[in-house]
């Protein structure tokens, strides 16, 4: 099997748009045709490009040799972009879910309008996101793009941060769109080309950041995993069905969002075996009293669930056991939600 495995997986989301550069064009084939996990998770990447292209264009007559009929606008928007700089694997995640917002985007053209979540419309929902960078940019040395905001003695956090995203939708809404996307695609670069996202070791103090003390490394993900719920809301409204992160990616972020819920949770909560169907398991909650229920959930369903996009009593689940402590952990799981 090919040694570079972990690699590999980092690069079949990219294969599945093709969009890899030409040095790791070589790497992925040889792999896939060794191990069944990466080979099968390829063809599920493959398949989801297919359904969020949509159906491909037919070449008007006459004209010059179109392009596939089986490579779509994301596609080819993705590998019309300038390749992104090489990342640390706690950085991948959130460099994916970046390429993969900077694709959909075109399809808001004559769209920006559209509702998508909250009050926003998508030319906000994007601004909300280069305020949402914000913090971990400035953490890192990066200037802001958007004049600051004045502090407000003694507000919390979660007042600071509406306010500031507030600011910076009401600023972006004096741009247009496209300017508003620049500004957003610039400060991700600008993330993704810091130390901190190329090397594991300047990524490892923890720093507090929204209401979270953190390793910078995870802050990172925290990144990822909020890019990508937006991009989801933003395809869900202009009517494209987006996908779920890659399979390595995706984990990364169910752990990291399971350390976070047993922290919320508290070492005094009735104690529940939780199982993420696919992965792992853990118990939450005390570790003194014996398991008094069990919950299992999909590792997509689980961070929307994160996320605040699915209810407590809808997202779907299969629970035994002590009912009320399986609702303590859906809700306080929902109750972690920013976004």
């Amino acid at each position: 099997m090919t040694a570079d495995h972990d690699g590999v997986r980092d690069l079949l989301a990219a294969w599945a748009f093709g969009a890899l550069e030409p040095a790791d064009e070589k790497a992925v084939p040889p792999h896939l045709a060794e191990c069944e996990s990466c080979a099968a998770e390829a063809e599920r990447l493959r398949e989801t490009v297919r359904l969020l292209d949509g159906p491909p264009a037919e070449p008007p007559r006459h004209s010059a040799p179109a392009p596939p009929l089986t490579d779509g606008v994301l596609s080819r928007a993705l590998r019309t972009r300038r390749p992104a700089p090489r990342v640390a694997p706690h950085a991948a995640p959130y460099a994916c879910a970046v390429a993969g917002l900077h694709a959909l985007l075109p399809e808001a053209e004559g769209r920006w309008g559209t509702p998508v979540v909250h009050d926003w419309d998508v030319h906000a929902t994007v601004a909300h996101l280069l305020a949402a960078d914000e913090p971990l940019a400035g953490l890192l040395g990066i200037e802001a793009r958007v004049p600051a905001t004045p502090a407000g003695e003694g507000m919390s956090w979660e007042d600071a941060w509406n306010r500031r995203t507030a600011d910076v939708i009401a600023h972006q809404y004096r741009r247009t769109p496209e300017e508003t996307v620049a500004d957003w695609a610039a400060q991700a670069e600008a993330l993704l080309a810091t130390p901190e996202a190329r090397d594991l070791e300047p990524a490892a103090p923890a720093m507090t950041l929204m209401g979270m003390r953190l390793p910078v490394a995870d802050h990172f993900l925290v990144r990822a995993f909020e890019v990508w719920i937006h991009t989801d809301d933003i395809g869900r409204a202009l009517g494209l069905s987006v996908p779920p992160p890659p399979e390595a990616h995706l984990w990364q972020l169910v752990r990291l969002a399971v350390r976070v819920l047993g922290l919320a949770l508290g070492p005094t909560a009735p104690p529940v075996l939780f199982a993420v169907t696919g992965g792992e398991e853990w118990v939450l909650g005390s570790e003194d009293e014996p398991v008094t229920a069990e919950l299992a959930l999909d590792p997509v369903d689980f961070c929307l669930l994160i996320g605040g996009r699915y209810a407590p009593d809808e997202v779907p689940r299969g629970a035994n056991g002590n009912e009320g402590a399986v609702r303590n952990v859906l809700e306080r799981a929902a109750s972690l939600a920013w976004l």
